[in-house]
């Protein structure tokens, strides 16, 4: 027996589990497996599987960071130069229509601060949408919980808000905006976002598995998401009406953005829009979560 087959077996010795005795008793031993899989219950989110797979979520959040910006010239850059270019396209062709010639804040800045926490939300969903097909290698090798893979798509993004963020603000101090007592909402605004991008990005990650045609879905739902929140490029706030103030809000977006940017510009909250696209988001984080948990069990069947 070669000496590669003789530390197998010392290996497998050491691993054996006897029901009569010590070790040498081999006609009686049996190895010890260790079986992964999902534990059952009726739980929507398995709190306690996430914790456990926390290192997973950042190396799969820094693996998404390295893989968006690898062999860029610009980097990270994209994350400033985004916002700024629609908000010149925006200024350049909404300035004069959608612009409310009363308002105290210049438009530029008012298209800007909705477009920060847009490209975040838009982008969110978008990565996450294709996170779990994008790792198709991961997923048909070993278990882990599935739903850390669109969380990973969705933290690498929050990566690009904060340089962003910080564009915006040079922007801020540029108009002389002094930040009021109302900042203090910004990053519960931006967990709002975080959630209602979880629960849609966990929902179409789900069904891209099952059914490819999302993928084209995908960009076109986001395109047309953004015009369906006027809040951010048009500051006239009664083209609304009085249906549209009422309908507005079931769009998570639309009262998460306008709050954003209220609280970033001192502006006055809107506590009803505020609390309805809310309460749409956990919905939404529910139902996504839920779909995915009924779904994943076949990823790595199919995908």
């Amino acid at each position: 027996m070669s000496t590669a087959t003789d530390d197998v077996v010392n290996e497998l010795k050491t691993t054996l589990v006897t029901e009569s005795g010590p070790a040498e008793n081999s006609s009686s031993a049996v190895l010890a497996v260790t079986v992964l899989e999902r534990r059952r219950g009726w739980q929507v989110v398995d709190f306690h599987e996430l914790w456990r797979g926390r290192e997973l979520l950042y190396f799969l959040t820094l693996r998404d960071i390295k893989v968006r910006y690898k062999q860029t010239i610009l980097g990270a850059a994209w994350a400033i130069l985004q916002p700024l270019a629609t908000m010149l396209v925006f200024s350049m062709f909404f300035g004069k229509v959608a612009a409310n010639p009363s308002s105290t804040v210049p438009y530029s800045l008012f298209v800007l601060t909705g477009l920060v926490p847009w490209m975040f939300f838009s982008n969110a969903i978008s990565m996450a949408g294709q996170s779990v097909v994008g790792s198709q290698t991961l997923v048909t090798k070993i278990y882990f919980p599935r739903l850390i893979i669109p969380m990973g798509a969705i933290g690498a993004c929050l990566v690009d808000f904060a340089v962003s963020f910080a564009m915006l603000a040079i922007m801020m101090a540029w108009y002389g905006v002094t930040p009021q007592w109302s900042f203090v909402l910004v990053p519960l605004l931006t967990l709002g976002l975080v959630i209602a991008a979880l629960g849609v990005g966990a929902l179409l990650s789900a069904l891209t598995v099952t059914y490819r045609d999302f993928r084209h879905v995908v960009p076109f739902l986001v395109q047309f998401w953004m015009f369906a929140t006027p809040c951010i490029y048009l500051q006239k706030e009664t083209a609304f009406g009085t249906s549209g103030h009422l309908l507005l809000p079931l769009n998570p977006a639309y009262g998460l953005i306008s709050n954003f940017r209220a609280a970033l510009l001192g502006l006055p909250l809107d506590r009803t829009s505020l609390a309805v696209s809310s309460l749409v988001a956990v919905i939404l984080l529910l139902l996504g979560c839920y779909c995915f948990r009924q779904m994943e069990a076949t990823f790595a069947d199919i995908i």
